[in-house]
């Protein structure tokens, strides 16, 4: 079952590329442009399974949609996702009942991560885009024992063998990206819009250069995988043959 999140952003700019890169995950999407709409969401007969909500809402502040949500009852994720980024805002958010607060801009890739985090602990059993339901037929292995590579997305770690291999942040994302989808090509055009920004207007050259680096980093840590380019699409990560 596709976990089912609710999108509560007004500002359309921003809720329909997140939508789209939400669901293109896999994710069920629900969009609410005010609180009203999404505590009635909320409240309506099939579950919500996480909660992005902005905090400058047209009809009331997104901190009273949190407070109400708890009030009424919501035991889901309900993660903040807002301008407001100081110190004071994040402790205010949390205390009123938010499990996160994520400062806009934001990469997507961070994003998804906390996104997947918080529906792990959902209580309802749900599909995130690394459990089994959006894998491929092969069957099931845990990602982190695969190949000898293991990409923490929640410590923004990666091990080859239990040794730690030092990335950069944009090294990271494009690896946990590749990740998430072992074996497959991920396009050029999906790397450029969640690990960059789909706003990006720069060369692509920068996602070459990143992608040369972090193979060059695989191969010093002898990591038992392939950073394969397929030309004129994207770039695949597989596990190496026994013997490579």
């Amino acid at each position: 079952m596709a976990a089912r999140i609710l999108m509560v952003e007004d500002d359309d700019a921003i809720a329909a590329p997140l939508a789209r890169a939400l669901g293109r995950e896999g994710y069920e999407i629900e969009r609410a442009a005010n609180g009203a709409e999404a505590l009635a969401i909320a409240a309506g007969p099939v579950p919500i399974d996480l909660v992005l909500l902005d905090l400058g809402l047209p009809d009331m502040d997104g901190l009273d949609v949190c407070r109400r949500l708890r009030a009424d009852g919501f035991a889901a994720g309900i993660m903040i996702l807002t301008a407001r980024g100081g110190e004071l805002d994040r402790v205010v958010g949390l205390d009123v009942g938010a499990d996160d607060y994520l400062s806009k801009p934001f990469s997507l890739s961070e994003l998804l991560a906390r996104s997947r985090a918080l529906l792990r602990r959902s209580s309802r059993p749900v599909a995130t885009p690394t459990e089994p339901a959006t894998a491929h037929s092969a069957p099931a292995a845990p990602t982190p024992a695969a190949g000898g590579l293991r990409v923490d997305a929640d410590a923004r770690r990666v091990r080859v063998d239990g040794t730690e291999l030092a990335l950069t942040a944009k090294e990271f994302d494009v690896l946990l990206r590749l990740d998430t989808q072992r074996g497959a090509v991920v396009t050029r055009e999906v790397l450029m819009s969640e690990v960059w920004d789909e706003n990006w207007f720069g060369s692509t050259k920068t996602l070459d250069t990143t992608v040369g680096r972090l193979r060059q980093k695989l191969q010093d840590a002898h990591a038992p995988v392939a950073l394969s380019t397929v030309r004129g699409v994207g770039f695949r990560l597989e596990d190496a043959a026994p013997d490579a």
